[in-house]
């Protein structure tokens, strides 16, 4: 890329700790910013998020602070920043209405199908040979709802299914850094940072490259399909992470 076409937009990968974070060594939020030469703005941060989300009052000061947290400052007020985010973003329509009417399913078998326990763009990747985790039974409750309310304080509508924006500068998605292991596109995005020591911030690369993917060639990522419910959300992934496709 040249950096010229599109100089004010910024794609910025979160990798989502717990709303209490703080008290846990191994995992924690983590924030990786990228220009749009792939180039690392400032410097990777990590750390906890929850004040910085109870201060923010407006979708500009909260994409400032993330500017701010990383040692670099946000100059364009135009700027266009896609941001994507490492933690389930929704939940399954069977299990929200399970737990807001009392309506079930008519019949549960394995876990990996359970569509209690898992979103339909879950249960895709189960089919493709992954292992997502669940928000219900993996113990990742506080990372959905941390990144949830992000969505609902910042970007609070839902455009296509899994896409959310302020409807000025913000668009927000779900990615899932794991599934990407083997993704040929992504390793071809991937420069060498010394500066990545902890896997929090590795996965924010990533999400950072799935935002970038998702701004400039969504056609490398795998789409939901017209029927998923919006409220769901999507993981989006490149296709070359489940097929041969999608390679730069």
């Amino acid at each position: 890329m040249t950096g010229n076409a599109h100089a004010n937009r910024y794609y910025i990968g979160w990798d989502v700790g717990g709303w209490n974070c703080d008290k846990n060594p191994r995992s924690r939020d983590a924030i990786v910013i990228l220009n749009t030469d792939m180039d690392i703005v400032g410097t990777p941060w990590r750390g906890n998020l929850r004040q910085a989300i109870n201060k923010a009052g407006s979708t500009e000061k909260w994409i400032s602070t993330l500017f701010s947290l990383c040692s670099s400052t946000l100059t364009e007020q135009a700027s266009e920043v896609t941001l994507a985010i490492d933690t389930p973003l929704g939940f399954s329509t069977q299990f929200v209405g399970l737990v807001t009417g009392l309506k079930h399913v008519q019949t549960l078998e394995q876990s990996n199908t359970n569509q209690y326990l898992f979103r339909q763009t879950e249960r895709y990747l189960f089919e493709q040979g992954h292992k997502p985790l669940s928000p219900i039974k993996d113990m990742i409750g506080s990372q959905a709802t941390k990144g949830m309310h992000v969505l609902a304080k910042f970007a609070p509508t839902a455009v296509p299914c899994g896409v959310w924006t302020d409807g000025k500068m913000l668009t927000a998605i779900e990615a899932y850094p794991s599934v990407c292991k083997k993704s040929a596109t992504i390793a071809k995005l991937r420069r060498d940072f010394s500066d990545l020591k902890h896997e929090d911030e590795k996965d924010a690369y990533t999400c950072a490259l799935i935002a970038y993917l998702f701004a400039e060639k969504p056609e490398l990522l795998v789409a939901p399909e017209s029927l998923i419910s919006a409220c769901e959300g999507w993981i989006w992934i490149p296709k070359d992470a489940v097929t041969s496709e999608g390679m730069l």
